[in-house]
């Protein structure tokens, strides 16, 4: 009988979080590209570099036109066209709202009413301005911010993911804090899929709900409990109404998306969480290739299907629906 595998871990701390990437073989040239690219990734796309193409239209917003690479304009354009859903909670725009609450940041505070109000026409995604010709991005008023916080992530898993196949690396495993990307299923022992833990929200970071088992699949998941404050009993979360500009307060703790592409993962967690369970169901009824799985505030675990993952629940605070 062969022995199992071993498995490689190779781990940095880029885009502010720790990211893990997992090999089947003893290969740092790999990791170290790996590593390299999400770095360059987060250069081009944060609004926390002031060198970064983002920044450079946030800076000329109701001035002039930004021309920006390739890949850059069309992850704008990609978060534009969701933004612009009917009723989408996602929005490319929402980053002067996002500054303003600085959740999950030093300084946070519950904004004065008149001041969100303010704000709100700052955040209108059809005033972003694309020339597909030669990639150029106008954001029509001063003070306006594209924020692709929600996206950019899972973007990057997906450019990690193409560079690991170029390597000739088929079974691997990509963790970007939160975006959960697999290769394959795993060389190790029998096992014929990754087991992903799904958080328990507002426990210690190892207390699981449950295990999701993928194998080539994406698992990202967004919860009210990642980033948030608490003022006067009430607690607000990062997970913002682009209507209202205050968090969203509906049933859900968190949702997480089982997909082929971690953007995907990226932009329905948010269209989901939007929507709420009853809405979302039926939803996905209409997009085959998304699967949802719901926590919400009164313990329940709700899968929408299971064609593309196995849920093991191992928590007893919480019940399968």
């Amino acid at each position: 009988m062969s022995s199992p595998e071993r498995v490689y871990s190779y781990s940095a701390v880029l885009m502010g979080s720790p990211i893990l990437l997992k090999l089947f073989e003893d290969n740092p040239q790999a990791a170290s590209a790996v590593f390299r690219l999400i770095k360059q990734l987060e250069d081009l796309l944060t609004v926390n570099r002031e060198h970064s193409q983002l920044m450079a239209v946030n800076h000329a917003a109701g001035q002039q036109p930004v021309v920006v690479s390739r890949p850059v304009f069309e992850l704008i354009r990609r978060a534009k066209t969701v933004s612009l859903m009917e009723n989408s909670c996602f929005n490319l725009t929402i980053g002067p709202l996002v500054k303003r609450w600085k959740i999950g940041f030093r300084g946070d505070a519950v904004p004065p009413q008149a001041e969100i109000q303010s704000l709100l026409p700052l955040t209108r995604p059809e005033q972003v301005i694309l020339d597909p010709q030669t990639c150029a991005v106008f954001l029509t008023q001063v003070g306006m911010e594209i924020d692709l916080g929600a996206i950019a992530k899972g973007y990057i898993a997906d450019r990690v993911r193409d560079l690991l196949l170029q390597m000739d690396i088929h079974h691997a495993l990509i963790n970007l804090g939160g975006n959960v990307l697999t290769l394959g299923a795993p060389q190790h022992g029998h096992q014929t899929a990754w087991g992903i833990g799904l958080q328990k929200p507002f426990a210690a970071p190892d207390a699981l709900i449950g295990t999701i088992e993928v194998a080539g699949k994406s698992v990202v998941t967004s919860g009210v409990y990642e980033r948030y404050f608490e003022r006067d009993g009430k607690l607000y979360h990062h997970i913002l109404d682009p209507k209202t500009g205050y968090p969203l307060d509906n049933e859900l703790l968190s949702v997480t998306v089982i997909s082929d592409d971690s953007i995907d993962g990226d932009i329905y967690t948010t269209l989901l969480y939007g929507m709420g369970v009853e809405k979302s169901l039926r939803y996905l009824t209409t997009v085959p290739h998304i699967e949802a799985i719901f926590v919400t505030r009164t313990g329940q675990v709700i899968l929408s299907s299971q064609r593309q993952f196995r849920f093991t629940l191992q928590d007893n605070d919480y019940h399968l629906v």
